[in-house]
């Protein structure tokens, strides 16, 4: 093969490779290979044009992340509520507001340490849980700033959120507490705030106190992983 014909050959494939990107937001055939997304504003302006899935008619916006994009700590949520689909940030809700508590108790800062974001980027109708189809079609942007963050540890925020990304179908009572490795990570799933704020009680054995318990695990995993570097 002549060099022309080679480069003739590596001038398609770079053709091809550029109109396939294009075809991301449009259709959940179209895979997101790793590596495909320089940054997380490549990333949400896929986001916010995107219609893998039925969602994106409903959205007022894509909800993509906050905090540090060099965080060492990713919180993963399920999807956005009605406040985050107005606003367009995660967790900006009563149930952010108490997750912004919870990190706090452990002085852990949003805007230093952790990174937040959602399995799905915008919101289901009625705050319904997705479905597999509507989180098979945004994982992929979720594995992508998971590779750009590059976490020590992910905490998981609900069993949507575990499942979405690990497929382990175990009720978060089940799992809640309990370190797991995925892809290499450390993970520690906990209580969605919302369910806490529907189980006030802080007395020993209830949710609220587990979650206690939980963030203090990660604080020390945290110490612990930073000692070490």
């Amino acid at each position: 093969m002549s060099n022309e014909q080679q480069l003739s050959l590596f001038e398609d494939s770079s053709i091809d490779s550029n109109d396939q990107k294009e075809l991301i937001p449009k259709d959940a055939k179209i895979p997101i290979p790793t590596g495909t997304y320089a940054n997380m504003t490549e990333l949400a302006q896929h986001c916010n044009q995107c219609h893998r899935c039925g969602l994106g008619k409903t959205r007022t916006h894509a909800v993509v992340g906050r905090g540090n994009l060099k965080a060492p700590i990713m919180v993963v949520g399920e999807a956005p509520g009605q406040t985050e689909d107005e606003t367009g940030l995660p967790f900006v809700g009563k149930a952010g507001q108490l997750l912004e508590k919870i990190l706090a108790s452990v002085k852990l800062d949003t805007e230093t340490d952790v990174y937040i974001c959602n399995i799905n980027k915008c919101r289901p109708p009625d705050n319904r849980v997705p479905t597999i189809e509507e989180m098979d079609a945004c994982k992929p942007y979720l594995l992508e700033q998971i590779r750009l963050v590059d976490p020590k540890i992910i905490l998981f925020v609900g069993a949507t959120a575990v499942k979405g990304l690990t497929g382990d179908k175990r009720a978060i009572s089940k799992i809640r507490g309990e370190w797991m490795e995925w892809d290499g990570r450390l993970c520690m799933p906990i209580f969605h705030p919302s369910y806490l704020l529907r189980n006030q009680s802080r007395e020993v054995g209830k949710p609220k106190w587990l979650t206690w318990q939980d963030i203090q695990a990660v604080r020390a995993k945290f110490d612990e992983i930073h000692k070490n570097q």
